[in-house]
């Protein structure tokens, strides 16, 4: 069998002259329609309500920050754009004060990857500051890549009621873990406490102090986490909840109530999801439950600057909120009628317990709460699901909604496929969850050419909606099945879903995926000689694996920044909290190592920044591949880091284009 030969790709003009794989349907989005710029992103708020920021991308290959008066959207609005900078985030700290999260490529020494920077500006983008940036030269190699990788300060609270600073804590070397009061209109600095790089995980009260923080230590050879409250009364840190890392069950602070002496945490008590219970400090005891659910984590709480609960954030489908204020629930509910979101029963089999229930769930869209002002009078809305981007809307106190703008109105929704939440049996009988993306109705009843595609993590999940990669509605277009497997070792669907991954790499979790194929045929979805798998990350590693596994499912799989198996267990153990935490976890089939038993064509990709994921390891595979004369396909990816935020339009559109290609040329005798 011939080895195809591979060379590295150099992005240096627009992804538009690559060679394109075959036509697609006239109403299929392009790579380029997946994958360019948004129109508009990240919407958010300033405090008072009386301006919009938004990310905004006139040409989709550049990102500048829009600001618009909330009372002259009709006007046009400011814009602020930047050469050297590439905008991720946006946020208000005060009214008239932006803070800006950036990025860019790094190379120090020895390492390339990304750098992350905050910067503070005016609405019109002409006074910049940077905080607590560390401008002597480094001494060593070591310290020069530790302050690239991690040296930008961490952004704690806005400090609602103090009108100059916000808190942040130090990264810099010699200072780091210092609590700072920075003045984000002159870049002045007054550290308030020093907690020397020891502590983490800090949350402040409604008046911006810091009362919450994770302490770590070891018992009798055990490494825990604690969580510290400040007393409400004498202002002593003191231990409340100690979590082993071998347990993987922490109690975790979510927030202050108005109340000083009361907080709320969550924790795992029963059929293994998390609840939200209020918590009295003082007394030590965990009172009545705020919010369960019993399919689904409660993963945090919504509050006023003053401390009033609002809601309850849930991860069920989509990731909800049950709303505790009747006020801004009910304006919600209004929201939701109005913009048509629609809701169907779901038939559902706890994966923790095996008790057959119902839940409703959205069938095409639904919308969620991305920013208010701090008095709740303004709102910002954002409609979306698997087949509609996001749009945003403006929502007043009397319950009138404007459209804002639709990330990318070049979509032609009627060419995406559908998506809906399903589960299956896996073949020792765990119900495992998916999502199933199924083409449009022009491309038939089926079977079909089809796609596994599981997600990273592996302690992750996907959720019911919009793909921002461009991976699933592109694939679905085109006539493809798409199944993102919740395989076991995937975290949101309970605790035995997540548990049972443990040591299963290559094993059950991998039976999980093969059974979602299976399941795929015996639906007459799938075709059962044009299936592939494609991932990302730890979902590259599964595609490597999937192509190693004497299953015979598979024509062909694509691996995104694959890693090894080893390499995990490596960088799972370079602490001593991971080493009991996760590292237990991880065993089972390394596909680099037994790369010569590859079965079928296999594509793999890595960007040359990946500080995640090293490129070696996809290269140390191909090595395997070449020695025993097995086909292959390779991209090199120039200045792609390791996640979706490191990635240009071209990098993005690069992928989606080679991987048709693939599928159509190289997956089998006459293509996928």
């Amino acid at each position: 069998m011939a080895v195809l030969l591979a060379t590295s790709a150099v992005l240096v003009g627009p992804a538009a002259a690559l060679a394109a794989p075959a036509p697609a349907p006239a109403d299929a989005p392009s790579a380029k329609d997946l994958t360019r710029y948004a129109l508009i992103s990240n919407v958010v708020l300033s405090p008072d309500g009386k301006h919009i920021a938004a990310l905004t991308s006139g040409d989709g290959a550049k990102i500048n920050i829009t600001v618009w008066k909330t009372d002259a959207l009709d006007k046009p609005p400011t814009i602020i754009g930047s050469t050297s900078m590439v905008f991720k985030g946006v946020s208000f700290v005060k009214n008239d004060r932006l803070r800006v999260a950036v990025m860019q490529p790094l190379t120090v020494r020895s390492w390339k990857g990304h750098v992350r920077k905050t910067y503070f500006t005016d609405l019109e983008g002409k006074s910049w500051t940077t905080p607590l940036t560390d401008t002597a030269e480094a001494k060593t190699d070591e310290e020069a890549i530790k302050r690239a990788r991690g040296g930008n300060p961490v952004f704690v609270s806005a400090l609602p009621r103090d009108p100059k600073n916000v808190l942040m804590i130090d990264q810099r070397t010699g200072s780091e873990g210092d609590v700072n009061k920075v003045n984000i209109y002159t870049n002045s600095v007054e550290r308030i406490d020093r907690m020397a790089g020891r502590y983490e995980g800090f949350l402040t009260d409604g008046k911006g102090d810091i009362r919450g923080r994770i302490d770590t230590g070891f018992e009798d050879g055990k490494a825990y986490a604690v969580q510290q409250i400040k007393n409400p009364t004498t202002g002593a840190w003191e231990d409340h909840f100690r979590s082993y890392a071998r347990d993987r069950n922490f109690t975790t602070l979510e927030g202050f109530s108005s109340d000083p002496n009361i907080a709320y945490v969550s924790i795992v008590k029963t059929n293994g999801k998390r609840g939200v219970y209020v918590y009295d400090i003082t007394a030590k005891q965990v009172l009545e439950p705020l919010f369960e659910h019993k399919l689904f984590d409660a993963n945090g709480v919504i509050l006023d600057n003053n401390g009033e609960l609002l809601g309850v954030n849930y991860d069920d489908a989509r990731g909800s909120i049950y709303w505790v204020d009747e006020g801004i629930g009910a304006r919600f509910k209004s929201a939701r009628t109005a913009l048509g979101v629609k809701m169907e029963p779901l038939a559902w089999t706890d994966p923790d317990t095996e008790v057959k229930t119902r839940f409703n769930v959205s069938t095409d869209f639904d919308i969620s709460v991305v920013d208010a002002s701090e008095d709740r009078s303004v709102v910002i809305i954002e409609k979306s699901g698997p087949k509609l981007p996001p749009e945003y809307y403006l929502l007043d106190k009397s319950g009138k909604l404007t459209l804002l703008g639709s990330s990318r109105p070049w979509i032609k929704t009627a060419g995406l496929g559908q998506t809906r939440l399903v589960q299956y049996m896996a073949r020792d009988g765990l119900p495992v969850p998916g999502l199933l993306t199924t083409p449009p109705a022009s491309f038939g009843a089926g079977p079909h050419p089809t796609i596994i595609l599981p997600h990273g993590g592996p302690w992750a999940r996907d959720h019911l909606g919009w793909d921002v990669s461009g991976w699933v509605q592109y694939f679905a277009s085109r006539g493809y099945v798409v199944l993102q497997p919740q395989f076991r070792g995937s975290q949101g669907w309970g605790e035995k879903l997540w548990r049972a991954g443990d040591k299963e790499w290559g094993g059950k979790m991998q039976d999980d995926k093969d059974d979602g194929a299976k399941w795929l045929i015996d639906q007459k979805l799938a075709d059962p000689g044009r299936i592939a798998m494609f991932g990302y990350s730890y979902g590259g590693y599964a595609a490597l694996a999937a192509a190693i596994r004497p299953n015979g499912l598979y024509q062909c799989s694509v691996s995104g920044a694959g890693g090894s198996l080893a390499e995990m267990k490596k960088a799972t153990s370079n602490s001593r909290f991971l080493r009991e935490r996760q590292a237990p976890s991880v065993d089972g089939l390394d596909a680099v190592q037994n790369a010569g038993d590859a079965k079928i064509p296999v594509f793999l990709y890595h960007g040359d920044r990946d500080d995640n994921v090293d490129i070696k390891d996809s290269l140390r595979f191909i090595n395997g591949l070449k020695n025993a004369g097995k086909p292959y396909k390779w991209l090199e990816i120039k200045d792609m880091g390791h996640g979706y935020a490191t990635m240009t339009p071209e990098m993005m559109e690069t992928q989606l284009v080679e991987i048709d290609k693939f599928f159509q040329n190289e997956c089998k005798p006459g293509g996928l």
